[in-house]
């Protein structure tokens, strides 16, 4: 596929990538989130964006004002969304359900509103609070990797290096992401483990990847 066009200089990418963005801070949060954005909404493609601090989502709901876009509409261009609404709705996180509102919005984008491409982007943050079923994030997060190649679609989960301090769960982060954005460059990860052999890895140790 011909590659597209990041939103940060000489990056580009093609469809059916899992990123992982790591970044120091809110400053450099908006640096990758923003311009990310606001390349695909300029390119036309459906942009799905969770947030878990509220000053990002100030910021993405800013573009829509930049683009005339109104995020009231079910089929607007950009939807932004919060954590406490997606991957936390009800007060608990579960795989299925994280899974299933992603294969919602996605065949939505695509099948009922005719985007050729969807940009998703998700802040982890919220998975720090300790609420029920946070200790599913990495079982998640290589459960994704499955997920991907139903849809025209791009996954970057943004993980702050400030509060993801915890050496053990970085290596596991990089084993469920295939492909890392660091220092404004996209790379093939070489920690990167399939996602069959990694939820077998979990199973065979009793941990739950459910």
């Amino acid at each position: 596929m011909v590659p597209t066009a990041m939103g940060l200089p000489g990056v580009a990418f093609t469809p059916g990538l899992h990123i992982c963005a790591f970044y120091r801070g809110p400053a450099q949060r908006d640096e990758l989130l923003l311009p990310y954005l606001r390349e695909g909404l300029a390119a036309g493609d459906k942009c799905i964006c969770v947030t878990d601090d509220p000053g990002a989502g100030t910021a993405v709901s800013a573009l829509a004002g930049e683009f005339g876009i109104d995020i009231a509409s079910a089929s607007a261009q950009l939807q932004p969304m919060d954590s406490g609404s997606t991957y936390l709705s009800g007060g608990y996180f579960a795989i299925e359900k994280m899974i299933g509102f992603w294969d919602r919005a996605m065949g939505a984008a695509v099948s009922r509103d005719g985007f050729g491409f969807v940009r998703a982007a998700g802040e982890m943050t919220w998975a720090l609070r300790g609420v029920p079923g946070s200790d599913l994030l990495l079982a998640y997060e290589a459960q994704l990797n499955v997920f991907l190649h139903r849809y025209p679609q791009v996954l970057l989960c943004f993980y702050d290096l400030e509060q993801f301090a915890n050496g053990e769960i970085l290596i596991e982060i990089l084993r469920t992401h295939p492909t890392v954005l660091l220092s404004g460059q996209l790379l093939d990860n070489p920690w990167y483990v399939e996602p069959e052999e990694y939820l077998g890895r979990h199973v065979a140790a009793g941990e739950s990847t459910r």
